[in-house]
């Protein structure tokens, strides 16, 4: 299926699972793919930043995507294709389409600096792999250090018809969600998917700003589905009960350099993954960082009992 402007609720951004020893652990991205399906996910999206997509051999990547592709079954899975040239941007766009992806996900690099930069390379990038690949733009400056307004923005997606989401990862970021959804409302800005990241940590007002959902990697896609439809269902307070059992938790892992690390190590701890192994370079968690996670999993099982796989298994860990 071909993604489209009307795409909502969670995308997870599924992480590359590695053995110890840096292979590709093919057996977790079943259970990977198993566990997301459960929670009641919308779709994934591969080959991000926290998929460690960089580390990975072309082939690698191909594979990566066309197994999450047939997992997924009808549900669409985006591909992130992000280059520092356009021919391997173009080379892999062609190929996880041809194996069924529903779109592919395109960052600026870091390099870009003015309005007129930003837009001319979404142009580039769109004649390089074709117009007739949907896309998401990647707006995530923490990272990135490419600063795009909500008129860039507005520009990048009126100037390329083929653009139907924007993954917003700026912070703060809500009144930029506000200024898009009013350009949608005067006419200026054709309707656009947002789904939005930074690990979850400002969706329970993302949503009430007009995003559509959620595209991140937080270790409990379970509760980012809940959450995402509480609030189209109007239940704001409930919402914001389950977003504030899990804000600890949400906040350790926004620590710059071992987010990625504190993110497989609660999923090896859920049974997502059999290791929170990083491909090199990698940072891993200290036994004291470990215990602090540990410890915070542990209150959250008491508010929240998805916090396990199951109560047996939570009671035995």
């Amino acid at each position: 299926m071909a993604l489209d402007a009307t795409a909502s609720g969670v995308f997870p951004i599924a992480p590359t699972p590695f053995h110890p020893d840096g292979r590709l652990d093919e057996a977790s991205i079943d259970t990977l793919i198993a566990g997301y399906l459960k929670a009641g996910s919308t779709g994934v999206t591969v080959l991000g930043i926290m998929g460690e997509a960089p580390k990975l051999e072309p082939e690698e990547a191909i594979a990566i995507a066309a197994h999450f592709i047939k997992g997924f079954g009808k549900l669409p899975v985006i591909v992130g294709v992000s280059a520092p040239g356009f021919a391997a941007m173009r080379a892999l766009s062609r190929t996880v389409m041809e194996k069924g992806a529903a779109g592919v996900m395109i960052a600026p690099v870091p390099s870009l600096r003015t309005d007129d930069q930003i837009t001319a390379y979404y142009r580039q990038a769109i004649e390089a792999i074709g117009a007739d690949i949907p896309f998401v733009i990647q707006d995530y400056p923490l990272t990135l250090s490419v600063q795009m307004t909500p008129k860039v923005i507005r520009q990048i997606v009126q100037e390329n018809p083929s653009c139907v989401m924007l993954k917003h990862e700026d912070w703060p970021g809500l009144e930029k969600i506000s200024t898009l959804r009013g350009f949608q409302a005067e006419g200026s800005l054709r309707p656009i998917s947002i789904l939005t990241g930074n690990g979850g940590l400002f969706l329970d007002f993302e949503m009430e700003r007009g995003a559509d959902g959620a595209m991140t990697g937080y270790g409990f896609p379970d509760m980012l589905v809940e959450l995402v439809k509480l609030q189209k269902a109007g239940k704001r307070d409930e919402a914001h009960n389950l977003f504030d059992a899990h804000l600890p938790l949400l906040r350790y892992e926004q620590q710059q350099r071992i987010g990625l690390a504190v993110r497989k190590y609660v999923m090896m701890k859920r049974g997502f993954l059999a290791s929170d192994a990083q491909r090199k370079p990698g940072t891993a968690l200290s036994a004291k960082a470990r215990d602090e996670v540990d410890y915070l999993l542990s209150r959250l099982a008491g508010a929240q009992r998805r916090a396990f796989p199951s109560e047996r298994d939570r009671v035995a860990r």
